[in-house]
């Protein structure tokens, strides 16, 4: 039988992709990828915040996401060029928190686990906060999925039908914050992203309707998981970088699968 903090560890990852996988479809179908980059790499101010007030880290990083990512939604919305303002927003927001941390003498704390994540750490309370979370963004995305895949596909027919297209594309902006504190554990700061385009653009290779695309992200993000965590025992390498090694890997065969199928 595996070891308890395994099995936490795997019952995580798998808690992630419940919320990462449908959410990573939406990603790539509205080309965001570059905002989950940056939405991910302010989660390291969030920690800074959460550690200079006395926060749960994760409702600092929740917090710092969110307000990252309405921010990037404000300035795209406002015609200026998105791929600059996403990119001195999202190094600023890293640097600068990595900068205040550094000024708490007080505060002890190994960035690196919140850099790349510290599954193999992840205690019973943290799962609890993974799966709540997960269940909070599943439950927002069912709701709203038709209205979303509508204002996805075309704004205009969006509004003929009496959605509000902004309002749809706020539901993701709240769901990307809570991904990104829900992930930090897990694969840390600067492979969260990765962990939400890299198995829905696998499981592009395999779907034919959007709903079976969110369903193949979320199973072939949960095999990264466990294989990444074998991985990871096998050679002792860092297991966050080994989940998204896994979940490449995924990638490259279904590449490869699909072309041999043409």
């Amino acid at each position: 039988m595996p070891d308890d903090f395994i099995l936490r560890a795997a019952f995580a990852g798998i808690g992630l992709m419940l919320a990462a996988g449908p959410l990573g479809a939406f990603v790539i179908w509205r080309r965001m990828a570059y905002m989950g980059d940056a939405t991910a790499h302010a989660a390291i101010l969030g920690v800074a915040l959460a550690l200079a007030t006395s926060l749960p880290v994760a409702a600092g990083t929740a917090i710092v996401a969110l307000a990252m990512a309405l921010a990037v939604t404000g300035l795209s919305g406002k015609g200026r060029a998105a791929d600059t303002a996403l990119g001195v927003l999202a190094h600023s927001a890293l640097a600068l928190g990595l900068v205040a941390v550094s000024f708490m003498p007080s505060v002890r704390v190994d960035l690196s686990s919140y850099l790349f994540g510290d599954v193999l750490t992840v205690g019973k309370t943290d799962l609890v906060w993974i799966w709540s979370g997960s269940a909070a963004v599943l439950a927002l995305l069912a709701w709203r999925w038709n209205a979303l895949l509508t204002a996805t596909v075309n704004e205009e027919l969006a509004q003929a039908s009496g959605l509000d297209p902004r309002r749809e594309k706020m539901v993701l902006t709240l769901a990307l914050a809570l991904v990104v504190a829900v992930a930090l554990k897990i694969v840390g700061a600067l492979l969260i992203a990765a962990m939400l385009i890299v198995p829905a653009a696998t499981a592009r290779s395999f779907a034919r309707s959007p709903e079976a695309m969110a369903t193949w992200a979320v199973g072939l993000g949960s095999v990264a998981v466990l294989l990444g965590l074998a991985l990871s025992l096998r050679f002792d390498t860092p297991a966050g970088p080994s989940i998204v090694v896994a979940s490449a890997g995924l990638f490259a065969v279904s590449l490869i699968a699909g072309r041999a199928q043409r």
